[in-house]
C-alpha cells in the first residue's frame, strides 16, 4: 500500500489547511488494511497520534486537537482528509498519514506516507 499526502504549506495562526492522504495498491491489501490516521512529527519530539478513523467511521482524536480538527475519509476513493482549523505555532510538524494493515482492533500502523509539511506563522 502507498499513502501520498498533500495539501501542507505555510499558515498564520488561526487559520486553516486541508490535508489529504490517497492510498494505492494491491486490491486485497487496500481492502484488508484497517483504521487510517494521521500522525505528526515536530523537531526533536517523538511521532504522535493527531486523529485516527476507523473503517466504519468512527474518529478518534489527540486531546489537543479536538474541536480543532476533524478527520473524515472517503472508502471509495480510498482517501483520508484532515481539515484543521484555528492552527496554533505548536501544530507546526511534519504531517504522515499511515494506515493499519488489518481491520480489526489492536491491528498495528504498518503503511506510511512521505509526510507533508505543516508550518504556522505566530
Amino acid at each position: 500500500v502507498q499513502l501520498v499526502e498533500s495539501g501542507g504549506g505555510l499558515v498564520q495562526a488561526g487559520g486553516s489547511l486541508r490535508l489529504s492522504c490517497a492510498a494505492s495498491g494491491s486490491i486485497f491489501s487496500i481492502n484488508t488494511m484497517g483504521a487510517m490516521g494521521w500522525f505528526r512529527q515536530a523537531p526533536g519530539k517523538q511521532r504522535e497520534l493527531v486523529a485516527e478513523i476507523t473503517r466504519g467511521g468512527a474518529p478518534n482524536y489527540a486531546d489537543s486537537v479536538k474541536g480543532r480538527f476533524t478527520i473524515s475519509g472517503d472508502n471509495a476513493k480510498k482517501m483520508v482528509y484532515l481539515q484543521m482549523n484555528s492552527l496554533r505555532p505548536e501544530d507546526a510538524a511534519v504531517y504522515y498519514c499511515g494506515a493499519a494493515k488489518w481491520d480489526r482492533p489492536g491491528s498495528q500502523y504498518a503503511y506510511w506516507g512521505q509526510g507533508t509539511q505543516v508550518t504556522v506563522a505566530s
